[in-house]
């Protein structure tokens, strides 16, 4: 600040992760983006929350304090699926844990509040932007209020933040009160009356959804299907307060997308730290090409946090920043990535012209008719960045829609793909075999998989490379039965493939799979839905999916005795485990302890 001759900045960016340079983190992308606005903006990166003497190391700011949750939720940050304490934190140096806290929403805001009482303090990211209504906490297993109302902050900014940012710098720097930033698109706000907000839609109130699972249901759908630009102001009362969710912010542009990516970022973590942050690997020398994803997968929270509409960069930005990737020190000449939440849809534009109203998904149970098929735009990316001088490799690690390749007729991405960009392995995601299953989930019938995967492998036997699918399975899934467990592990005998690592579903906070795990139902169609929700079901469930470990032996015969599946344990081709073996008993005689004397 001395260097610079700040006095004061005019915002601070507070943060649970290290500080890492990179557009991939989120306090990377607010603060560049705010000082590009031309405000002067200060970082506090994992302070120490027991105490309140890291909150006040570069003062109060001038306008507010810009408050991220982080890379992840704090709680998803934390614990596992089996609500277990995590291992490590690939967010902090040296992965350690124990530098944040469990919700850091709440406990940084409450730290602030204390110490600077006149100064707003406007959370967003994606932990509070998934509990900006009242949800549904695992860990807990109960609603929760909305994260806005409890912790006391003045202002939300949910889903990908830039152009609501724009709007609240601009009315702050003009010298409007925080409590007069009302009606601007992406942004809750917490009110005593509705005076002046307009047309809306009043949800059930947090004490309602709370007690009543059919209430929580209606309102989730609600919020579901007003998740698009031409979606309602929504409104829920949280005691005798009222939180309002204006309506979503619209999509950048690509002009938009080029300047946000073309910021100075090092691409580095910040030198104070002495140990490597594990999070920035594997995204460091990757280029992010696009936002948002029209695949709408039921577990997943990137459509409702970044939009299903693509917002995609232009081929000339990514070649720009592939030029300084490639003259950065330490690049040893891989390209780790390109892409975004999911690679392949760079191309995929909706062509409707009632697409800010549209409410279907657009990859379940088919392809919609307005989704343009194509890679030819993301096919050309690739072609422009192996040509930049140093660039040995470049591949594709953030994930491919399967399914969208193969509506694709031109096969020319995909002979591109399996030729030059896949290392090794090639991540896809089929998540289950059951069309029951699937079709809560929002995936393609596996059919679609089996056959892209009878594709690739002769594509990669035709060109004489040893390469292999990668793909990611979903134990006890909303919807997935013991039998279904069974029937996946079956199908993963018959395929030779059993997973290292199994995912098993995590309830994370504002997801369609999530609400189904809490009320047994589907919000959208009311229907009922079969939830494993025990401890012990789960485990069965995620057991099942590494039938060749000996140590999951005992619960998959459980679970097999369980299902009437008995003729599954043996040592036939198709049995899941062998028998339990009985332990012969020793000679009673042998056993018997002997006897001694003793002489005094």
């Amino acid at each position: 600040m001395k260097q610079r001759n700040i006095e004061q900045l005019d915002f601070i960016v507070v943060t649970p992760d290290a500080y890492v340079d990179h557009p991939s983190f989120a306090a990377a992308i607010i603060g560049r983006y705010a000082e590009a606005l031309g405000y002067s903006v200060g970082i506090i990166a994992q302070p120490d929350w027991k105490t309140t003497e890291d909150f006040d190391r570069l003062g109060t700011p001038k306008f507010a304090f810009l408050l991220s949750a982080g890379n992840m939720d704090g709680i998803v940050n934390m614990y596992t699926a089996a609500r277990k304490a995590r291992r490590e934190d690939a967010y902090s140096p040296g992965g350690k844990r124990g530098l944040r806290p469990s919700r850091p929403t709440i406990a940084y805001t409450a730290r602030l509040k204390q110490m600077h009482k006149q100064t707003p303090v406007i959370i967003g990211g994606i932990e509070p932007s998934q509990r900006r209504f009242a949800h549904y906490d695992y860990l807990e297993d109960k609603v929760r209020r909305s994260y806005l109302v409890d912790s006391k902050a003045d202002m939300l900014v949910y889903g990908m933040g830039e152009n609501p940012l724009t709007t609240i710098c601009e009315r702050l720097a003009a010298g409007e009160h925080i409590s007069e930033l009302t009606q601007i698109r992406g942004t809750c706000i917490v009110r005593s009356e509705l005076t002046g907000i307009g047309e809306h839609i009043e949800l059930a109130p947090y004490e309602d959804v709370s007690y009543s699972k059919r209430d929580f249901s209606d309102a989730f759908r609600t919020i579901y299907k007003n998740a698009i630009p031409a979606g309602k102001t929504l409104v829920q009362k949280h005691g005798e307060r009222y939180l309002i969710q204006y309506p979503q912010s619209f999509a950048l542009t690509t002009s938009q997308m080029d300047a946000i990516y073309e910021l100075p970022f090092t691409k580095q973590q910040h030198p104070m730290y002495e140990e490597a942050v594990p999070a920035l690997f594997e995204v460091q020398f990757g280029i992010i090409a696009m936002r948002g994803c029209p695949g709408m997968c039921s577990f997943c929270s990137i459509s409702a946090h970044q939009g299903k509409r693509i917002q995609k960069r232009s081929k000339k930005s990514i070649i720009a920043e592939t030029k300084r990737i490639a003259a950065m020190d330490d690049f040893k000449g891989n390209i780790s990535d390109v892409g975004g939440p999911t690679a392949n849809f760079y191309d995929a534009i909706c062509t409707s012209k009632n697409f800010s109203k549209c409410t279907r998904n657009c990859m379940s149970p088919d392809i919609c008719d307005s989704l343009k098929v194509s890679h030819k735009g993301i096919t050309e990316v690739l072609e422009g960045v192996e040509k930049v001088d140093g660039v040995k490799r470049v591949f594709i690690r953030s994930g491919l829609r399967h399914d969208y390749i193969m509506a694709d007729k031109d096969r020319r991405f995909f002979d591109r793909l399996v030729k030059k960009h896949v290392s090794g392995q090639l991540k896809v995601a089929p998540e289950h075999v059951c069309q029951d299953v699937l079709m809560l989930m929002n995936k393609p019938s596996h059919k679609v998989y089996d056959q892209f995967a009878k594709r690739f492998d002769n594509a990669s036997k035709r060109i004489g490379k040893k390469q292999y699918l990668l793909p990611y399975y979903i134990s006890s899934h909303p919807g997935s039965t013991l039998d279904d467990a069974i029937t996946l592990a079956q199908r993963m005998k018959q395929g030779r493939f059993v997973p290292e690592q199994v995912q098993d579903f995590y309830p994370t906070p504002g997801t369609l799979s999530t609400a189904m795990y809490y009320t047994g139902r589907n919000p959208l169609t009311g229907k009922p839905v079969e939830v494993a929700t025990s401890g012990e079901d789960k485990a069965m469930q995620r057991a099942l999916l590494q039938f060749n470990q000996k140590r999951n032996w005992p619960k998959i015969r459980a679970a097999l005795k369980k299902a009437g599946r008995t003729d599954l344990i043996g040592r036939g081709g198709d049995s899941l485990v062998p028998p339990e073996q009985v332990r012969k008993k020793k000679n009673a005689a042998a056993e018997a302890p002997k006897k001694t004397s003793r002489r005094r």
